[in-house]
């Protein structure tokens, strides 16, 4: 391998194998302020508490989930 970018060694000296620094080739089409606003803020509001199903829809929830399930297995053995 003549070099890490595997580039013939007879065109070395062509000026369109010049290959940027990483630096320069992320810093090339940035601003010269590159900070944005803040689109979604963060906190600030009053916390409100959070809302949980009931106990008895969870458990609705399970018992018709399995009685799907029993109904597949009776209906289609």
């Amino acid at each position: 391998m003549a070099s890490p970018r595997e580039i013939d060694p007879r065109a070395f000296a062509d000026p369109r194998n010049r290959y940027p620094t990483d630096e320069e080739f992320y810093a090339s089409d940035r601003p010269e302020h590159p900070v944005l606003p803040e689109d979604r803020p963060r906190g600030g509001g009053p916390a409100r508490p959070v809302k949980h199903r009931g106990p008895w829809a969870t458990a609705g929830l399970i018992a018709f989930i399995v009685l799907v399930i029993l109904l597949g297995i009776a209906l289609f053995p």
